[in-house]
């Protein structure tokens, strides 16, 4: 069973790949948080989202303490972080929550670079370089299927930053995560797509615009990357850095 976060297309294709090679079945883990998970003995258990700040998406964070795993002992746990520049410390921050929860560890944990959809920073609007690092994250996700299937186990991530980012984490996401920095332009239609498909549910259209309702979100940028007329905003600083969706995502 694969079980995914995303945002913009990146971990969900992973997931897809993965589900059509392995034969697993796919499922947004928005779809089924606070429910039991139940893995029979030699059956798979993998968890594919993407890197926050270091560590992992509050979705990520909630499906990991919140919800009931029932893991038979020989159950195969895998866990895959997709990732722009580093994956900081989120395999252990990934595996302490799922540990205290579970009193199980990940028995293989695997990394992908994929495009950074954190447009604060890092700019998209490349078309040609975006397709380059989306090919050979193809790459790199056909030969952690294969490593699935020959049953290699390890710890696999790329790119760490530490365990020092284990402190830093909390207090980095929730600064980021606060719904103070997302405005929206005038240039907004009223299509509600940012209502429908936000994950935890923070945002309500009112008089045809969309309005915040919580100090802080999981800001994995959807809204923005969504947009059909790129009117949703960080701060200043995402105008000239473009929208992002994975091919597949669209």
């Amino acid at each position: 069973m694969i079980y995914y976060f995303s945002a913009t297309g990146n971990s969900k294709h992973v997931a897809n790949v993965l589900s059509k090679e392995l034969n697993e079945e796919c499922v947004s883990v928005v779809d089924v948080l606070n429910t039991e998970i139940s893995i029979k003995d030699n059956e798979k258990l993998i968890i594919v989202y993407p890197n926050y700040c270091g560590g992992v998406p509050s979705v990520i964070r909630e499906f990991l303490q919140n919800n009931k795993f029932s893991l038979a002992s020989a159950a195969k746990l895998i866990l895959i972080i997709t990732y722009g520049n580093n994956t900081g410390a989120s395999d252990s921050i990934a595996t302490k929550y799922f540990k205290k929860n579970t009193g199980r560890t990940f028995d293989a944990m695997f990394s992908v670079k994929m495009p950074d959809n954190w447009t604060p920073v890092f700019d998209l609007t490349n078309a040609e370089e975006v397709a380059e690092i989306n090919r050979k994250a193809d790459e790199e996700i056909d030969m952690i299927t294969q490593m699935i299937k020959n049953g290699i186990v390890g710890d696999h991530v790329k790119d760490k930053l530490g365990k020092k980012m284990e402190f830093i984490y909390p207090g980095f996401y929730k600064s980021l995560s606060k719904t103070i920095h997302l405005h929206v332009e005038d240039t907004c239609i009223g299509c509600g797509l940012c209502e429908k498909n936000c994950p935890v549910n923070v945002i309500t259209m009112k008089d045809g615009k969309p309005v915040w309702t919580k100090k802080n979100c999981a800001m994995c940028l959807g809204c923005l990357h969504r947009c059909p007329k790129f009117a949703i905003q960080y701060d200043d600083k995402t105008k000239n850095h473009g929208q992002y969706q994975h091919p597949d995502n669209k």
